[in-house]
């Protein structure tokens, strides 16, 4: 029986991560990186898939969770009539991605509680069983490239292709586990030192998420809800190459049931600039300028050639297979890993790579000439492709459209190409660009606009909305007081908001290739928030965002969707989108010209930044507040 998606807790160390349900059962591991084989895979099966569960052996009375303050170390205690016993999970930092480690140190509160510990090894998303022997700290298993290895005091037994174990714990006792992750051909490091790894562990996170400027005081309400958003946000960054990934997980449904599962352990060019802008407007430049860098690597080459994802390294090929063996979250099927997204053409992304490097050299993230001889050479492929159909910002599979949100984002790409030349002062073609910009502009205003909706629509010729036009106003094409955008945030809101949050489309009116319907999208419901707050409606605005904040598991995460039927979140977990969603809408609420403004970028000077700072911003009184000490 598949657990809800929000009663799992997230740990990672910047290679991969780990989901550890509230009954103590990691269900889901990759091993080395975030996209390798699961070798725990029950997210997605059952136990027999692969999982690691330990708990209380008896009844248990209360469950609570917490991560250690500013960290991704979990703690998950246990009330029983017996005693009390706490969890810690974590993945200490890696010196190479040749060693991988998975820490679970169970510590006594109170009383003498009685343990089970259930270890069920399984390569290759739970198809390979492996090769297991005793060593004198514990276990290995070796299946083909994959070997693993368990060190702890505790005995362990062999049983029906398990590994077992039972041991009792008091109060003050700490009895730690280690699985340790290495390439079968090399030899296993020997390090184990488990309280160490935890307190260097503590000690890096919480010096790292010391740094946010956001609400400097740090007394704001939203400054843990935020802090949470950019520590998911850099536990889901590959550090070897600054990519992040656009979720933990592969194949979590869109709906109970139905067959929109995708694989997101990927990085997005959609998300770039919306990313960069989280990162900067909090005071992380040196993040910002690894994603850049990610950026301009992974799409180097061929214009020709520009890909809407690519891997966690830059890879292009991310080929679609799906998993016959693996029934799926709640029977949901089928299981796919790949994603044949990233052949389909989406002329957005030239608009989102050019407004992304555009924001870096606005935050001075060190731009180079090389960055912006690439640049003109996407621009100059834009100009045949604008005005084709393609698959959209939300990859459809049921054919080429003519979306808005395509044109709008070439739109972009040329302002920000004739941005680049007059605050910048490069070099390029200004003139037949400003050209292409206003016929982009009229095409958009003449085919997008529906006088019948009273409103953009999604595509050209069509009736149907789409939360992607919530972004009008924050990439600059028209200002939030232009009634047309007043007039679009007002028919989303009719049309595609469900209790309060908002669908990205209705498949029923945008046959998109796939059956069902899916929860709201809380990005979306995130630039609702923006929208409002760009055109004055600051208190509904803050209601929406504060009734977001209380969709986030115990622990502060956010999955893709979010059904209000069920009550439950749906799709890949924890989504990196919707925590740069959470952080974007609360600086623009709080801050006096946040990452919406800046990237509609409506000022007539390029961001001042200071370079021996990450302080981006002022302190910061809400919007809210100045209107009512104004009035």
């Amino acid at each position: 029986m598949s657990r809800p998606i929000e009663d799992y807790g997230f740990i990672g160390n910047m290679l991969s991560c780990a989901l550890v349900a509230r009954d103590g059962s990691i269900d889901w591991l990759c091993l080395p990186r975030f996209d390798s084989d699961a070798c725990f895979a029950a997210l997605l099966g059952t136990r027999e898939h692969g999982r690691w569960k330990i708990a209380p052996a008896g009844k248990i009375l209360h469950v609570s969770r917490r991560y250690r303050p500013s960290t991704t170390i979990l703690e998950t205690s246990f009330e029983t009539p017996e005693g009390a016993v706490t969890i810690i999970d974590f993945m200490p930092l890696a010196e190479d991605e040749d060693h991988v480690d998975l820490v679970r140190i169970v510590r006594g509160d109170r009383g003498r509680v009685e343990i089970d510990m259930d270890l069920v090894l399984r390569f290759d998303y739970g198809r390979t069983t492996p090769w297991v022997r005793r060593t004198d700290h514990g276990l290995r298993a070796v299946a083909g490239p994959d070997a693993v290895e368990l060190s702890t005091p505790v005995g362990l037994q062999g049983k029906d292709m398990r590994t077992v174990a039972t041991f009792s714990i008091g109060a003050g006792a700490e009895v730690p586990f280690t699985l340790s992750w290495h390439p079968s051909y090399l030899p296993a490091s020997r390090r184990w030192d488990p309280a160490a790894q935890l307190h260097e562990t503590e000690r890096w996170w919480q010096e790292w998420s010391g740094t946010c400027t956001f609400a400097l005081e740090k007394q704001h309400p939203w400054h843990e809800a935020v802090t949470r958003s950019l520590i998911t946000l850099k536990a889901l960054t590959f550090q070897p190459t600054g990519g992040i990934v656009a979720a933990a997980t592969t194949s979590l449904p869109e709906t109970i049931g139905g067959e929109r599962n995708w694989d997101y352990r990927y990085c997005w060019i959609r998300d770039a600039t919306l990313t960069l802008l989280a990162l900067v407007s909090s005071g992380y430049r040196s993040e910002a300028r690894d994603w850049r860098e990610w950026l301009l690597r992974a799409a180097a080459g061929d214009p020709e050639q520009l890909q809407i994802m690519y891997g966690l390294a830059g890879e292009r090929r991310l080929t679609e297979t799906e998993l016959p063996w693996l029934p799926g979250y709640e029977g949901s099927k089928p299981v796919r890993v790949g994603n044949a997204a990233y052949d389909q053409l989406q002329i957005d992304v030239y608009g989102e790579l050019m407004d992304a490097l555009h924001v870096g050299r606005k935050f001075m993230l060190e731009p180079s000439e090389a960055s912006w001889r690439f640049q003109k050479l996407l621009l100059a492929d834009l100009e045949g492709k604008w005005n084709e159909p393609d698959e959209g910002i939300w990859e459809v599979r049921g054919g080429r459209r003519h979306f808005t949100h395509s044109r709008l984002m070439a739109w972009v790409a040329y302002d920000r190409g004739i941005k680049a030349v007059e605050d910048f002062g490069l070099s390029g073609p200004v003139d037949r660009w400003r050209t292409l910009r206003d016929t982009i502009r009229d095409d958009i205003l003449s085919n997008g606009w529906s006088a019948k909706q009273n409103s953009f629509v999604q595509y050209y010729g069509g009736e149907a909305l789409d939360a992607s036009l919530l972004l009008i106003p924050s990439v600059g094409f028209l200002p939030p007081e232009d009634t047309r955008v007043i007039a679009t945030v007002e028919a989303v809101q009719r049309e595609l908001v469900e209790d309060g949050l908002v669908l990205r489309y209705r498949p029923d009116d945008t046959p998109d290739g796939l059956r069902g319907a899916e929860g709201t999208f809380l990005v979306c419901s995130f630039w609702l928030v923006d929208a409002l707050t760009m055109i004055g409606r600051l208190e509904e605005a803050e209601a929406l965002f504060e009734r977001l904040l209380s969709l986030r598991n115990d622990v502060g995460l956010l999955a893709e969707e979010y059904d209000p039927r069920g009550k439950r979140q749906l799709g890949n977990f924890p989504q990196a989108f919707s925590h740069v969603g959470l952080v974007n809408a609360a600086h623009n609420l709080i801050a006096t010209q946040g990452p919406a403004e800046e990237r509609a970028d409506r000022t007539d000077r390029p961001a001042s930044v200071p370079q021996d700072t990450n302080c981006l911003r002022q302190p910061f009184v809400a919007k809210s507040h100045q209107r009512e000490q104004a009035s």
